[in-house]
């Protein structure tokens, strides 16, 4: 499994409430997938620079649906949701390195955190990648 890194404005923007994270908010999380190397500075959706829409993929990413959100001793998890996947479909999707999760719902599309492939992939006609999200996604202490 990829090793999960947190943009360091992830927790600056936690406490700005640019994040509601708690079960049953309307937030809306999603993954896309990028060839460019994410950096810790990088702060809002499409820096790192997003795929283009073709061949099954749809720039903007995939939801993971529902998450719970709790805490205890002191520790926040953000858990749950849907492992996003992505099936080429006429063509090749790629070259891409990086899975990217951000905030959709709010205004400025906050960026949380990617995951590092360790390599080029190109998915190619008919075939399926998917993102396996850890369970917790994050931890906050």
């Amino acid at each position: 499994m990829a090793a999960f890194n947190k943009f360091n404005t992830f927790v600056g923007d936690v406490a700005h409430a640019l994040h509601d994270m708690k079960t049953g908010t309307a937030q809306v999380y999603q993954v896309y997938l990028t060839n460019s190397l994410p950096v810790a500075s990088n702060t809002i959706y499409n820096t790192p620079a997003d795929l283009p829409t073709a061949n099954g993929y749809t720039a903007g990413g995939v939801s993971i649906g529902a998450i719970t959100g709790a805490q205890a001793a002191g520790v926040f998890s953000f858990s749950g949701g849907t492992n996003p996947s992505w099936t080429a479909q006429g063509g090749s999707i790629g070259p891409f390195e990086y899975a990217v999760l951000y905030n959709v719902t709010s205004p400025t599309k906050p960026l949380i955190g990617w995951w590092d492939y360790g390599g080029p992939i190109t998915l190619t006609n008919g075939n399926t990648f998917t993102v396996t999200l850890p369970s917790p996604i994050l931890t906050l202490t």
